[in-house]
């Protein structure tokens, strides 16, 4: 399980990952995963105390033997310089990996928008077809109403499953004079 110190880009559908990946990919993302967090920060100010004390407190102090590499961790200080070099090209590489990722998302948004503006015409057209049919089913509902008056039937003031009715109260227009 992933902790919430990292990434999620993986699950992103335009990000290629897993089996997709070169070896170096592959590696390039867990190292900028395992460098790029909080446990390696961590860990490394933890290796940087214990070093000390081993070599000051354990070594000198307790067990009154002489410290591998004593104050001012002249060792220590050649290891940290050798990491530096090897970080600077490590760190190189985990972006050049963000890079290529951006560069995906941008490629997968890209073709995405594309796509939902074709959708959206799609939609803006039959939208108009829609209203055009509404607005002429409302104009055979008008001249079907007004038949139903010429004819004396309620025509248009029923429901789809009731058959229209003649009305006593509204007479035909021949008798209403028009």
């Amino acid at each position: 399980m992933k902790g919430p110190w990292q990434s999620h880009w993986h699950a992103h559908p335009g990000v290629r990952s897993g089996g997709q990946l070169s070896r170096g990919e592959r590696a390039a993302d867990r190292m900028r995963d395992t460098m790029g967090s909080w446990p390696f920060v961590f860990g490394f100010f933890a290796v940087m105390i214990l070093w000390a004390a081993t070599n000051t407190w354990l070594f000198e102090r307790v067990l009154h033997h002489k410290a591998f590499d004593p104050y001012p961790y002249i060792l220590l200080n050649l290891f940290l310089s050798m990491m530096a070099g090897v970080q600077a090209a490590a760190l190189l590489i985990a972006a050049k990996r963000s890079d290529a990722i951006a560069s995906e998302v941008a490629v997968h948004t890209a073709t995405n928008t594309d796509d939902i503006k074709v959708l959206l015409a799609e939609n803006t057209a039959l939208t108009s077809e829609v209203k055009k049919n509404t607005d002429l089913l409302d104009e055979v509902h008008r001249h079907v109403t007004e038949i139903g008056h010429y004819l004396g039937v309620m025509a248009g003031r029923f429901e789809p499953s009731e058959l229209p009715s003649t009305s006593q109260d509204d007479p035909p227009r021949e008798e209403r004079g028009t």
